[in-house]
């Protein structure tokens, strides 16, 4: 049996909250994702955790075990985080952190508060930009931290000598289209919809893989507008437009009436990622800042997309 200890803090997280909401919440994530990291916890154990009742979500006897277990492990770890802290020995600094839009505002921003309090001596200076920018500032030294997104199909390209690019994520890209648009069926055919493709800014992952995706279904229709935000590509489909091709992520926590989302076999996925300069002159709290980042990326899990 083996146990991934970065799941335990979603099980503590339910014993103390009463529920996967509130457990949510508290640990500034989606519930889905306390949903999935319980699950794959679960089948790490090989027992049932939790128990789902109409007043909440409670504990199994052994996920109770687990949850004291857990609390020890973060006690010992709270300690030994304050020696270190006491002795200095801790990395501290500003890391300069460049991205975009829905990464920053799902997965990093919302670990700030707890950041802070775990790392008292660790900053984080968050830029928002489009690729090209973050890309010339990182190399610019600018921006400790790039956080990227490519279309997994592309061809992957040599970096700079000492750059170095760790995946954090990947989600499966989904197709927006009207309310009614179509009948739910097993051979969904994108062709056939009669919809024009909302064209989108074509610096980014999103352009390049909607070409790929209009090549792949034989669409000759030229797209018609041009965004740059998830929220006007919505309003646009809304409005019966066209359809748009857009990544999981940024579809959290927006809603919008008028629209469907289709998840369609062979869409491919978005591949979220992290580059950074390592080696000599790197302060070491960038290094802490990395690992910090990649924890956050991985309580997300899309299932793989296809």
């Amino acid at each position: 049996m083996e146990i991934d200890p970065r799941r335990l803090r979603f099980l503590l997280a339910v014993a103390r909250s009463g529920g996967v909401l509130a457990a949510a919440d508290d640990l500034r994530v989606t519930p889905s994702a306390v949903s999935q990291q319980l699950a794959k916890l679960e089948a790490e154990v090989g027992r049932p955790l939790v128990r789902r009742t109409p007043t909440g979500t409670v504990l199994t006897d052994d996920g109770l075990a687990l949850a004291e277990a857990a609390e020890d492990v973060e006690k010992v770890l709270t300690e030994a985080r304050a020696r270190l802290i006491d002795d200095e020995d801790e990395p501290g600094g500003t890391v300069r952190v460049g991205g975009f839009h829905s990464f920053l505002s799902q997965v990093l921003l919302p670990q700030i508060p707890a950041w802070r309090e775990g790392h008292p001596r660790l900053r984080f200076e968050v830029v928002e930009s489009s690729e090209e920018e973050t890309l010339r500032m990182l190399r610019a030294r600018e921006l400790d931290i790039a956080i990227l997104e490519i279309d997994v199909e592309e061809t992957a390209r040599k970096l700079p000598a000492r750059l170095t690019e760790t995946p954090l994520l990947d989600e499966p890209w989904k197709v927006v289209v009207p309310a009614g648009t179509i009948t739910y069926d097993d051979s969904l055919d994108l062709s056939r919809l009669g919809l024009p493709w909302l064209g989108v800014d074509p610096d980014g992952a999103w352009a390049r893989a909607l070409q790929r995706v209009r090549r792949a279904t034989g669409s000759n229709t030229p797209t018609i507008h041009q965004y740059a935000e998830t929220r006007t590509a919505l309003a646009l489909v809304a409005a019966g437009e066209g359809m748009a091709l857009v990544p999981s992520l940024a579809l959290e926590g927006i809603t919008q009436e008028g629209i469907e989302t289709l998840d369609v076999p062979g869409l491919g996925q978005r591949r979220i990622v992290l580059r950074r300069y390592e080696g000599r002159g790197v302060p070491k709290v960038v290094d802490l800042a990395a690992g910090l980042i990649r924890d956050a990326a991985s309580a997300w899990d899309f299932g793989g997309g296809e």
